[in-house]
């Protein structure tokens, strides 16, 4: 893939909240306009003592989800951990991996949240922009806003309201499970996020792209 490089990545955290600020500025949710016929994975595992940083890609046909291609990085923590700057700790990493990828996706799904975010550019966000590909966060817990009860069921959905506006939906991917967060990061549609989060979702809670991208990811650590 592609990597469209927006700004460095060496900044102090104000410099990075400004640049979140620009983004999200410039991104634009809107219908994919194809079919559908590949989706990505990407997440990332930390070292448990040093500061080693190991990502993965994987990129499978959709609907049926048969993997085409594997990808893994390695990188180094240069960023510290705060809240709501996510992208500019992991972002490098994760780009090195998909920049591995020779079969360019229809869609990502990222481990993480888009627009569902307090300056609404989240991990997926920051990265769609600078892949120029639809992305869509799907995370295990809600950072912003609020949404009423999710039914048992699943397939059931609650959409979540931040500052008046809906940014994501907490959907229930399996019958009595915890839901996951989900919102669009660029160039796709809330409602088409959730449905590919859903199509993607067998007989676990994460979607499976994210979640074979989290197995390769916590093996590679491992070894």
């Amino acid at each position: 893939m592609k990597v469209h490089l927006i700004h460095q990545w060496d900044v102090s955290s104000k410099e990075a909240i400004a640049l979140q600020i620009s983004i999200s500025k410039q991104i634009s949710l809107r219908p994919i306009p194809k079919r559908i016929t590949t989706v990505a994975g990407a997440d990332v595992s930390y070292s448990r003592k040093g500061r080693e940083l190991y990502a993965a890609a994987l990129v499978f046909t959709f609907p049926d989800l048969v993997l085409l291609e594997m990808e893994t990085a390695l990188g180094t923590i240069d960023f510290p951990y705060i809240p709501g700057l996510l992208s500019f700790r992991e972002g490098p990493v994760l780009l090195s991996a998909l920049e591995k990828i020779q079969n360019r996706p229809d869609v990502i799904i990222f481990d993480g949240h888009g627009i569902a975010h307090p300056r609404r550019a989240g991990l997926a966000s920051h990265l769609g922009m600078i892949l120029k590909c639809p992305t869509i966060g799907c995370a295990k817990t809600r950072f912003v806003g609020e949404h009423r009860a999710v039914p048992p069921q699943k397939g059931s959905i609650q959409p979540i309201k931040y500052q008046g506006q809906v940014v994501g939906a907490a959907v229930r991917t399996r019958e009595r499970v915890k839901p996951v967060y989900v919102s669009p990061g660029y160039a796709v549609t809330l409602n088409a996020s959730i449905d590919i989060v859903l199509a993607c979702c067998r007989k676990y809670r994460l979607p499976e792209p994210v979640r074979q991208a989290h197995i390769v990811a916590n093996r590679l650590r491992l070894n």
